[in-house]
């Protein structure tokens, strides 16, 4: 993690030094470890430098081949050093001695706009080509690196690792963008460039943009092949591919000059990472300890998992740390959070990371791992479920929701209804009543459903017109969903929000034919690029550089191209991992069959943290937001969250939730103090 911006002044004017100083001093937490500008002309790179690998105790940024009227910024770590090095034939010179910065500006040299295609690792970097007169910039496959931009067509373009990087120019105004703000209250996070910011975009993972008087171009240099199915011989082939693969992936991300920690929370994902990484070590015979950071509850014991975290870190090898993390809410910190974070966070479980980085940079980390999305990147694989009632085989389907039933209480009825019904529907509206009978006298001899109850619901319901089902749908819910109903309705009316929130339904409503296609969906939305920054400027805050096993494009490919049944299996939901970190993993947590549920903690810590917030709040914020939400909503939310007596029941969540997304979005409006 360390920190870029840039200037580039579209209309030919030079660039002034001193902004492109402001711009580099904003985002000074990124990087203790040096700073510096490089201006020449119209075009101006800053750098913040945080060492983390050995190589990088090298760097000076901005790196300029003035030979080659060349200069880059990057904040990067390039995970395939060898294969670049070959490639770009630099054999002669000691590997150590070449830095991810060479590399990066080597391979732009050698392979122009194609460059990013070959480079493995999280990476956001700008380079200005004297020659060529324009500005590149890319940002790495799943968007770890963070890369923000305004663009005035003839007149300005900047970038930061941070939005308030770009506040630091008087051309950028603090304009709200209404769009997002719905999105926000809506609970759409799908827009992978829009933010808080009128005229301040991201630039999505997978792409580059090539910057010039002429415009900008944004291309994408990757996607995922929802189609590749990787075929081996049999279950313990598939083990071993993942194996070795996730321990590369691991391994990769070991590269440091400094300790070395790992979130671990006592799930799957974290402790296979953590697990993995003490394997990786001692197989390399390093015997640096790993720092583990923990969140416990003393407070709401079903929320803790210490008996899951301390099997992985009785294996030895590691230094555990333990956050408490039940004395504190959602809503604590935030004055100190939104120096560094430059807009509402959607997260509401945000507050448990803030606490786990404070432990770590105690520790004297630079370098954590985590399991970030290893759902995702694994998947459940609840798309089988489709493909087996597409295929007819409503043995199997039963036997797996049987399963389903016996290992997790999941209801058979339930699952019947999420992922094999829809498919009789679809025969319907193809017109194949033939096809439909025949399914619904297969499918009932596996459950014990009317097939009365069948024809009406999925033979007459789907031939039925769009607006009466709708007409149904918005009597029988009085017209809005539980978010909907925070929304102020004029606004809802004017932002055009109706369209989205539909928009986002009709998609969700239904289920990819295949599996892979499902996991595809899942793996590319937009929800991983808002969370990965999130932990970046968590991280940033506290001098941390993230890296996140799950979100190599190797393991991700991989895991994508896996046949179905090696998702879900007679009820165990990513049985290829399970199987991978045998005899890696401690078997407590390898045959562990849920997660604790973070929900009741969240719920605690708003009624007991942070009461006198939310207290603020409607006392003297709610002005902030009554534009957007609706603030007689929230005002009864919050009188039955905190009536005394009220036996607020700690799982029930949609109110708390509801209620701590306003008084986010009220207390960031608040301290963010954006322009009418």
């Amino acid at each position: 993690m360390s920190g870029i911006v840039g200037i580039y002044n579209l209309d030919s004017q030079p660039v002034e030094q001193q902004k492109l100083t402001l711009m580099v001093d904003a985002i000074a937490h990124r990087g203790p470890d040096g700073a510096d500008v490089w201006c020449s002309g119209s075009v101006g790179l800053g750098h913040r430098m945080l060492w983390t690998t050995p190589e990088s105790l090298l760097e000076k940024q901005p790196l300029v081949n003035s030979a080659r009227e060349i200069a880059i910024t990057a904040d990067l770590r390039i995970d395939n050093r060898d294969e670049l090095i070959s490639a770009l034939h630099l054999d002669n010179l000691p590997p150590e001695k070449i830095t991810d910065t060479d590399l990066v500006l080597a391979a732009y040299d050698k392979w122009g706009e194609q460059c990013p295609e070959y480079l493995l690792g999280d990476f956001a970097f700008a380079i200005w080509d004297g020659q060529k007169q324009r500005l590149f910039c890319a940002r790495d496959h799943m968007g770890v690196k963070p890369f923000y931009y305004y663009h005035k067509p003839g007149k300005l373009f900047a970038f930061g690792s941070e939005i308030k990087a770009l506040l630091c120019l008087e051309a950028v105004k603090r304009k709200l963008n209404e769009i997002k703000v719905g999105d926000f209250l809506a609970s759409i996070l799908q827009d992978q460039s829009i933010t808080f910011y009128q005229e301040i975009f991201r630039l999505p993972p997978a792409s580059w943009m090539s910057v010039s008087p002429k415009g900008i171009k944004i291309s994408s240099y990757w996607s995922l092949d929802p189609h590749r199915e990787l075929r081996l011989n049999s279950d313990e082939e598939y083990a071993a591919a993942l194996q070795e693969i996730f321990a590369e992936a691991v391994r990769c991300r070991l590269r440091s000059a400094f300790p070395i920690g790992s979130h671990l929370s006592g799930g799957l994902d974290s402790s296979a990472v953590t697990s993995m990484a003490r394997y990786v070590l001692a197989q390399a015979g390093e015997h640096r300890p790993l720092h583990t950071f923990s969140n416990i509850f003393d407070a709401y014991p079903e929320a803790d998992e210490r008996p899951f975290i301390e099997s992985v870190t009785d294996q030895g090898g590691m230094i555990p740390h333990f956050v408490h993390a039940d004395q504190k809410g959602p809503l604590s910190d935030l004055e100190q959070i939104f120096q560094y974070q430059d807009e509402a966070v959607p997260a509401p479980t945000h507050f448990l990371i803030w606490g786990l980085n404070n432990a770590a940079a105690n520790a004297g980390v630079r370098v954590v791992l985590d399991g970030f999305d290893g759902d995702n990147t694994i998947s459940h694989g609840e798309g089988y479920l489709v493909e087996l009632a597409r295929k007819g085989d409503w043995a199997t389907f039963a036997q797996e929701t049987l399963e389903l039933y016996n290992l997790l209480g999941s209801s058979q009825r339930q699952t019947l209804e999420n992922y094999g019904l829809p498919y009789l529907a679809e025969l319907v509206r193809q017109g194949k009543w033939v096809k439909f009978v025949q399914e619904v006298n297969n499918l009932t001899k596996y459950f014990r459903v009317s097939k009365r109850s069948l024809f009406l619901r999925q033979g007459l319901k789907p031939l039925l017109p769009k607006f009466i089902t709708s007409t149904v749908a918005s009597l029988r819910s009085k017209g809005e969903t539980q978010n909907e109903s925070l929304i102020n309705p004029r606004f809802f009316r004017r932002s055009g929000l109706k369209k989205r929130i539909h928009t986002l339904k009709d998609s969700r409503k239904i289920h990819p034919p295949t599996e892979r296609e499902l996991h595809h969906r899942y793996i590319t939305a937009g929800i991983l690029t808002q969370g990965l920054e999130i932990i970046d400027h968590y991280g940033a805050a506290f001098g941390l550089d993230y890296r996140h096993p799950f979100m190599d494009k190797r393991l991700i490919e991989f895991c994508l191209s896996l046949p179905p049944e090696q998702k879900l299996n007679q009820g165990w939901s990513r049985l290829v991992m399970r199987r991978a970190m045998r005899g890696i993993l401690p078997e407590k947590v390898r045959s562990r069959r849920d997660k604790s549920d973070m929900s009741p903690s969240f719920v605690y810590g708003l009624l007991n943290h942070n009461k006198g917030v939310l207290d603020e709040v409607i006392q003297n914020h709610l002005s902030n937001i009554q534009d957007y939400a609706n603030t007689n909503t929230v005002n009864q939310m919050y009188e039955k969250l905190t009536a005394p007596n009220s036996n607020f029941n700690y799982n029930q969540s949609s109110i708390d939730l509801l209620l701590w997304k306003a008084a986010m979005l009220a207390l960031w409006l608040n301290h963010a103090q954006l322009e009418p």
